[in-house]
């Protein structure tokens, strides 16, 4: 749909929903529509700049691509280049691994978390040196977790582990939580004494570590873990259940624990910090491909309160970026489809990750084209898109 129309649409107080706008291919626009939409990508208004994003990314490659580049190096308006290039990664053009690593030194700080975090999808042992210098001097909160996470995501590169372990026990507490993370995503072994020392401690990162060593796979930790059941307070326990379950430790009792607190808690007023805490619990079993532990969240968020539904929702959201083909597949198969759907995009509009809900659009919009005509699978994707307003 072109851009005026859609932006008609929603000055007359319209939301761009499924029968105004349905998935089509991409295709040529007039150039100077393309123009008008990359300028209104950083417009103050909301839905311009959502419409403005649906252009672009409905139009073909040969076009879109060389116009986001230039955007992206160049434009104006700084905001602007950081969009750009968040659409351009969705793209995956053959240049963009040079774009991307020419933007690391950019002094706008959103540019260098779209470059890091690109590295992140692609690993590549030629950037790690690039991304090793960058360490002291990239101390925002803002960028720094994408930069760590590209080192993490190097896994088996000795470089990066030397660079990353001594961060696991120094260093502020957020940027030291976002490594245990990054080192639990992606399975850096070499990390586990590191962050055993960190799961040891009564303190803000105890959870992460916890949950971080059952990532890891490695069951030589099922001691201290076990040791640590009987001594961390009420709000740590889930994380240590799921991270038994991780280790393959009698996960029917641990699912029934963490579905059991996760429905109290969202119940019963005072329990914030439980329901938090379980609800992230079983969205680490989640980004694993626990379908037990979406089914909890699910079926718990739905009818829950806004105050509960809230972090229930985050949980979901980050397991949908981490595995969109698993996400839409169990959505598939709810029988409660468009109340699901509503709560994906609660989580969405929470995550505040627009480099990674990109990449979630282009797996979505590439299985609904993959999905013969009238399936089940082509419909869902279609409903996520439309739900979603990508």
């Amino acid at each position: 749909m072109a851009l005026v129309a859609i932006l008609a649409m929603t000055m007359a107080g319209g939301r761009v929903g499924a029968a105004q706008t349905p998935v089509s291919a991409p295709g040529a626009v007039p150039a100077e529509e393309l123009s008008a939409a990359i300028n209104r990508l950083g417009a103050f208004d909301f839905p311009t700049r959502l419409a403005a994003s649906r252009v672009v990314r409905r139009t073909a490659a040969a076009q879109a691509v060389p116009a986001l580049i230039a955007a992206a190096k160049a434009h104006a308006d700084s905001y602007v280049r950081y969009r750009a290039l968040v659409l351009l990664a969705g793209f995956g053009d053959p240049s963009t691994p040079d774009i991307m690593r020419s933007l690391m030194a950019d002094p706008n700080d959103r540019l260098r978390a779209v470059a890091y975090a690109w590295f992140e999808h692609h690993p590549s042992p030629a950037v790690v040196p690039a991304l090793i210098e960058a360490l002291p001097r990239e101390v925002s909160e803002f960028v720094r977790p994408s930069l760590t996470r590209a080192l993490a995501a190097q896994q088996g590169d000795a470089r990066a582990q030397t660079a990353l372990l001594p961060l696991v026990t120094s260093g502020e507490d957020f940027f030291r939580g976002e490594v245990i993370v990054a080192l639990g995503d992606y399975r850096v072994t070499a990390a586990r004494d590191a962050i055993l020392s960190v799961a040891k401690l009564d303190g803000s990162l105890q959870e992460d570590a916890v949950l971080a060593l059952g990532k890891l796979g490695d069951t030589g930790v099922l001691d201290a873990l076990a040791a640590l059941q009987r001594t961390v307070p009420h709000e740590r326990q889930p994380s240590i259940a799921a991270a038994l379950c991780l280790l393959g430790v009698n996960c029917d009792t641990q699912h029934k624990y963490l579905s059991e607190t996760l429905r109290y808690a969202a119940d019963t007023a005072g329990y914030q910090l439980l329901l938090r805490s379980t609800a992230h619990a079983l969205g680490a079993l989640a980004t694993r491909g626990d379908q037990a532990a979406l089914t909890v969240l699910f079926d718990a968020g739905i009818p829950a309160s806004d105050a509960s539904r809230a972090p229930i929702a985050l949980a979901i959201g980050e397991a949908a970026v981490r595995d969109p083909a698993a996400m839409l597949r169990f959505l598939g198969e709810r029988k409660d489809q468009a109340a699901a759907i509503e709560l994906l995009r609660d989580a969405f509009d929470m995550l505040e990750e627009d480099f990674e809900e990109e990449l979630f659009y282009v797996d979505v919009r590439r299985a609904y084209w993959a999905a013969a005509e009238g399936s089940a699978a082509r419909q869902v994707a279609e409903a996520v898109i439309q739900k979603l307003e990508f």
